[in-house]
């Protein structure tokens, strides 16, 4: 039998949870600014649209009832928090579970570089029976191999990483090592950065469990001086997402 992986899209909006439906994947990482921040928080408004939305899509068995997952960021930067953003997070990722979240996406790191567990502990307990991913704070950290144990006893149930890399198929060899190690775990590795469907079998070659990407592209409409100069917005590209599911498809992984 071949082996399923999940297809995971970063979506900004619910007609992008929409299309994640419709192609078959299996969750969608729900956040907003994603081109310009790498991601932040959406709203509450906009998590409660996009849970109805995946809500009324009809599911199969080749695309089950879309998940979403809300990522838990309150600025840019990086990944080491004060107590007052941690405050934030834990309000954040309560809306989220409140409006119907499925999981969500989040990590906080120590000053020293290495998971921040004692932070990691609350933000977990605050979500709950939610899934919580750790994101792709995982790839500034020295010896990720080793953090996957402080993350599967915390109870996270998973990791999105490139291997450390500006683009996954730069971080394959890394990629294995962490999917090796996982294994003893219980914890998924799912790749993602500049994922394309082109580097999709390698990325199955190394035996990752979900694959993400953002599947985006930009809509020009300039917004004046005062709304962003001519920087436009994003959307989930129909044809990007659907290309990437059937690269899911076809490679058949042993």
């Amino acid at each position: 039998m071949p082996q399923r992986v999940a297809l995971e899209l970063a979506v900004q909006d619910p007609a992008g949870a929409v299309i994640a439906a419709e192609v078959g994947a299996r969750r969608v990482e729900l956040c907003s600014a994603l081109g310009a921040t790498g991601g932040i928080t959406p709203s509450a408004a906009l998590i409660e649209a996009v849970v109805n939305a995946a809500a009324v899509v009809p599911s199969s068995a080749d695309a089950p009832i879309l998940g979403v997952h809300v990522l838990v960021r309150p600025r840019p930067g990086g990944f080491v928090y004060s107590s007052a953003e941690i405050d934030l997070m834990l309000r954040e990722i309560a809306l989220s579970v409140d409006a119907g979240a499925d999981g969500v996406v989040l990590g906080a790191l120590t000053a020293s570089g290495v998971v921040d567990e004692a932070r990691m502990r609350d933000l977990v307990d605050a979500a709950d029976v939610a899934e919580v991913t750790f994101h792709r704070a995982i790839d500034v950290i020295a010896d990720p191999v080793a953090a996957l144990d402080t993350l599967a006893e915390l109870g996270v149930a998973r990791v999105l990483t490139s291997g450390g890399a500006a683009r996954v198929r730069d971080g394959l060899e890394r990629l294995a090592a962490l999917v090796e190690h996982s294994a003893e775990l219980g914890i998924e590795i799912m790749a993602g950065g500049g994922v394309t469907a082109a580097d999709i079998p390698a990325l199955l070659g190394v035996g990752v469990d979900a694959v993400h990407l953002s599947a985006k592209r930009s809509v020009a409409d300039a917004g004046g001086p005062g709304g962003g100069a001519d920087s436009g917005y994003e959307v989930t590209d129909r044809t990007l997402a659907k290309a990437a599911a059937e690269a899911l498809s076809i490679t058949v992984v042993p």
